[in-house]
């Protein structure tokens, strides 16, 4: 992680996409990006996504803001105790891109609330082998 303070410190200078890459168990790529805003230390780093492209369904709310909380900062939600990692968390079932690495088993269920995955509202819940999360500036030009 390059950390909140130094992508904070990065994104105020301009405008900025957030990209998601994702990789799942079979080997499929799936990516979605969003225009985003990110709050400074005062707001808990909150997040406000507005999807622009992708091809994968949505898993985060847009146009609300999201409270980044670790497992020592939860507050009353308790998502990040229980899904082991901090993370932007609105309720706990949408996405977790900060837990466990888990891989999934031949038998029994899978303790998937502490791993890595992408769960759209409806849609289909994906248990993640590999992640990044990537910003550029919207204006590639004048940089």
């Amino acid at each position: 992680w390059l950390g909140l303070k130094k992508i904070y410190s990065i994104t105020k200078q301009g405008s900025y996409l957030l990209r998601i890459e994702l990789q799942d168990w079979r080997g499929s790529r799936r990516h979605i990006e969003y225009s985003f805003s990110l709050g400074g230390p005062s707001t808990n780093f909150s997040l406000q996504l507005a999807r622009t492209a992708g091809s994968i369904p949505n898993a985060l709310p847009e146009r609300a803001p999201l409270r980044f909380s670790t497992g020592d900062t939860a507050g009353a939600s308790r998502c990040p105790q229980r899904q082991l990692g901090g993370w932007w968390h609105s309720e706990c079932e949408e996405t977790n891109l900060n837990g466990k690495y888990v891989t999934p088993r031949s038998r029994g269920r899978l303790d998937r609330g502490k791993g890595l995955y992408w769960k759209p509202k409806k849609g289909r819940y994906y248990l993640l082998k590999s992640t990044k999360i990537m910003i550029h500036p919207t204006d590639l030009k004048s940089f």
